[in-house]
């Protein structure tokens, strides 16, 4: 009789070579989900169908699952709103120049947060600092991640002064 229970368990499928290789490429927990889902598609399909799919294409759906959960979600869109800078599309585009130099810092340890000349922990904050104080001619800056952060910051600093002058 060919039936649901004839479909093979997920164990079964995790000890296929397919099953063996994805575990050690990808961890067990993400081969689990790509097998179950595939599982549940074979399910689906024989409701569906009275098809009941054989071993090969179960490993060929949990391929495709597999493929489906690393997938960087993640891509390249083009900006056709007329905002040159769009949050909702990630941000302003990098120069080339800007991505090198980012590229070379991020391959290895920076002092992102270590003071070299002190040798002790540092401020995160410094090398932003220094740079937009010169190119703004200000007196101190402050970074933050986001406009709505700047905005909330501005607010609040000139409802404080409004408090002391009146």
């Amino acid at each position: 009789m060919t039936d649901l229970r004839s479909l093979p368990s997920v164990d079964h499928l995790l000890r296929a070579s397919s099953g063996f290789n994805w575990t050690a490429n990808y961890g067990h927990p993400l081969t689990v989900q790509a097998i179950r889902q595939a599982l549940e598609e074979a399910r689906r399909v024989y409701l569906q169908e009275q098809i009941l799919l054989g071993e090969q294409e179960l490993l060929e759906i949990a391929s495709k699952q597999l493929n489906s959960l690393i997938k960087p979600s993640l891509q390249s869109v083009i900006n056709a709103t007329g905002v040159i800078l769009h949050t909702n599309l990630g941000r302003a585009p990098l120069s080339q120049t800007a991505i090198q130099a980012m590229h070379e810092v991020a391959k290895g340890y920076s002092n992102l947060e270590y003071n070299l000349h002190s040798g002790r922990r540092g401020t995160r904050l410094l090398h932003a600092d220094q740079l937009l104080k010169q190119i703004c001619a200000a007196e101190a800056t402050l970074v933050v991640n986001n406009n709505a952060s700047a905005v909330l910051l501005i607010l609040t600093a000139l409802a404080r002064r409004r408090r002391v002058l009146i």
